[in-house]
């Protein structure tokens, strides 16, 4: 079993800690927080050992009731690998941590791409990965567009890819982010980071990104045009998205016509906090015009990271293949609609 210790348990924290613990291959030594929050109780509830992330602030657990397993540096030490998903930045100052106890480390897509040997997306390049000890999950944007451009690269090379990006104002939880009632150019130059970051992914591949943002928290939206090699039909690239397991294409029969729909979906499907792990692309959106294609898709920043940070676990450990290992994690979570 691969012991894995996950240090940070907020939005994408708790979520890899429960898809974890699902895997039949894995066992969570525990998690680690810096205050106690509701979060801290219910992962106590769960029965994952809880550890302190800043000694100085174990009292506070105390003073809480809230039982402490341990100083984080002992989980870390006891771990195989550890998932870092703390707040951006914090990551970096980690990684010292990790390289004293000689323990690899995943970090999430605020990082820093020079902070890590790697960045990772699982459909699109698994294989860097393996042997790594610092592996950096890339975002939730880069990690939808990264599974979209990988099968159309591989059936009908890549042109040049344009995508326009509107984008939350923050997670639900996020009470402080905004805009509140605004529309933003985010950034008013090109690119976003977003087509520097998918470029961490696919080297090679030409992309603009442009983004803006909205004030809602549901999901991102994509609107995105890839100019092709290779002219397919529509019908054919229908088919070539409907066989990737993390690609959900919405039928038109189900009248779902945004986010809100979706979630509800999600939610009347049992998905554990409404999760979709999936890009959600619209089929009927999806149209071929001369060598260009176009396609609505709708990523749930909360969460589609999850199975991606699963399977980095065992690309740095040398575990399993691409195909295995995120058939596993799909089976694992109940991925797929």
């Amino acid at each position: 079993m691969i012991g894995v210790a996950v240090n940070g348990y907020g939005t994408i924290g708790k979520r890899v800690a429960d898809a974890v613990t699902a895997q039949p291959d894995m066992e969570l030594l525990g998690v680690a927080k810096t205050s106690p929050n509701h979060e801290a109780e219910t992962a106590v509830a769960k029965g994952y050992p809880l550890y302190a992330a800043v000694a100085e602030r174990r009292d506070l657990f105390d003073e809480a009731g809230i039982e402490v397993a341990g100083p984080v540096e002992e989980l870390v030490a006891e771990a195989d690998v550890v998932v870092d998903a703390t707040p951006s930045g914090i990551g970096a100052e980690n990684k010292s941590l990790y390289e004293a106890h000689d323990t690899p480390a995943l970090y999430q897509g605020g990082e820093d791409a020079d902070l890590v040997d790697a960045s990772f997306n699982a459909r699109s390049n698994f294989a860097e990965a393996e042997g790594a000890d610092h592996v950096r999950v890339v975002s939730c944007n880069t990690t939808g567009l990264s599974r979209l451009l990988a099968p159309l690269q591989e059936a009908y090379g890549v042109e040049k890819a344009r995508v326009t990006l509107v984008r939350r104002g923050g997670d639900p939880g996020q009470t402080g982010r905004g805009p509140i009632n605004d529309i933003l150019p985010n950034p008013v130059t090109l690119p976003s980071h977003h087509g520097p970051d998918v470029n961490t992914i696919f080297p090679d591949l030409a992309i603009d990104t442009l983004g803006m943002k909205v004030p809602a928290t549901l999901m991102h939206t994509h609107s995105v045009n890839v100019h092709l090699s290779e002219v397919p039909s529509e019908a054919d690239v229908k088919r070539l998205l409907a066989d990737e397991d993390r690609l959900f294409l919405v039928p038109p029969e189900y009248d779902i016509d945004g986010a809100g729909k979706l979630k509800e979906f999600a939610m009347d499907r049992g998905r554990p906090r409404a999760d979709i792990w999936e890009n959600c692309v619209w089929e009927r959106s999806i149209s071929v015009e001369d060598d260009d294609l176009y396609l609505f898709q709708a990523i749930h920043q909360e969460s589609d990271v999850v199975p991606e940070n699963v399977d980095a676990i065992r690309a740095v450990l040398g575990e399993a293949d691409r195909e295995a290992s995120m058939a596993r994690t799909d089976e694992a979570i109940g991925l797929g609609f």
